[in-house]
Order: C-alpha cells, then structure tokens, then sequence
C-alpha cells in the first residue's frame, strides 16, 4: 500500500513537474480584442513615430492585440493573415523582446513560444531607448519558404512584407496611443548568432512599442 501510494506521488510529480516545464516554455496569449480602436482615418491621422518611452510593461492583452494586428490569422478557414505576404509565403517571423526573455509569436496557436530567458532587448538595436522599452519586435524572413526566386527578389518580397508588418502596428499604437517606431539600425549578425539563425533567415526589421515617455 505504502509503495502503490509512493508511486502514485512519483507519477503525479512528474506529470506535475513536466507541465510547469511546458508552461515556461511558452505564454498562451488572450484572445485579441478585434471590436475596439478608432475609425482608419483618425488613426492614420495620428500615425508617428515616438524615441521617448516609459519603462512600464505593456498589459499582455495588448501584446496580443498587437501581434494579431501585426500578422495574425484572421481568416482561420484558410490560414491567412491580417498582413499580406508574396506568393502568401508567410514568410516573416516576429520575434518578441521582452525583460524575461525572447519569444517567437506563434499566430496559429495564438501564443509565445520562448527562445530563450535571456533579455536581450540591447541587441534588437543600436538605440539607447531600445535598451528599456518594455517591447521590442524584429521581423525575420524565413527565405527557405520562396522557392526558386532570385536572391534580389527575395531581400525585395521580405521587405515589403515586413514592412506591411510593421504599418499594421503603427495602426494600432496609433489607434491606443502608444508609442512606436520602426528601425532598421540593428548589429544583424550579433542578434542572429544569439538567437541561432539559420543563414536563410534573415533580419528585416525592427519595431519598439511602449507608452509614451
């Protein structure tokens, strides 16, 4: 009896310990909130980019919210996405820079799945206010995913895609009055080595996103 119920104990710890590693290797996002923000035009008439920015984390609601705006699925049926992408490709990852750590968005799953539990945000840009921005976002291009295009297309189609990308958030903070701006001021082959790239992906862009300072 005693040994059955040790057993039992054994088993459940285990069950136990195994869904707690899960748990740290990612974050289940909310459901993004698609019925709020202003009308187009009064967010394209507020759309600018902000370099001052508080400290203060961003509410993880919103981190959803942003990250559906940015390149979620909005057709489900299809698997398509809220920004377009060449050939539908899909050929951008965004990786999130956080103060516990990087992830990469996983749009299928609605969720973060952890790269590593380092805070790397000095390296998703030469920027000082990159440093303490509670968000930072960079866009790689999975290049393996464009087939037989030339080198010259595929740099052209990576950067227009993630470049709808980042306006998709632009939109947003406008609509929340956040603080963004897009950058392209990134030590590439540093971040790449510390997130283990493979050499077809490619570092596009970048994008902080917090309130304003």
């Amino acid at each position: 009896m005693i040994y059955s119920r040790l057993f039992l104990f054994i088993i459940v710890t285990c069950i136990y310990t195994s869904i707690l590693a899960q748990d740290n290797k990612s974050i289940l996002l909310p459901a993004p909130q698609i019925n709020i923000g202003k009308p187009l035009m009064q967010v394209l008439n507020s759309r600018q980019s902000t370099r001052s920015f508080d400290t203060k984390p961003l509410p993880m609601q919103d981190v959803s919210n942003i990250l559906w705006a940015a390149f979620g699925i909005n057709r489900s049926e299809e698997g398509k996405r809220t920004a377009p992408s060449a050939k539908n490709w899909q050929d951008i990852d965004i990786y999130i820079f956080l103060p516990e750590g990087v992830y990469i968005y996983r749009a299928k799953e609605n969720k973060l799945e952890k790269i590593t539990g380092i805070d790397l945000r000095s390296l998703a840009g030469v920027q000082d206010f990159v440093k303490t921005a509670p968000l930072n976002l960079v866009y790689v291009s999975d290049q393996s995913k464009m087939g037989t295009a030339s080198n010259s297309e595929k740099m052209m189609y990576s950067g227009a895609d993630a470049g709808f990308i980042a306006q998709n958030v632009y939109l947003y903070c406008a609509s929340q009055d956040f603080g963004v701006v897009v950058r392209a001021m990134v030590d590439k082959k540093a971040l790449a080595e510390k997130l283990k790239l493979k050499p077809e992906q490619v570092i596009v862009l970048a994008q902080t996103i917090g309130y304003k300072k």
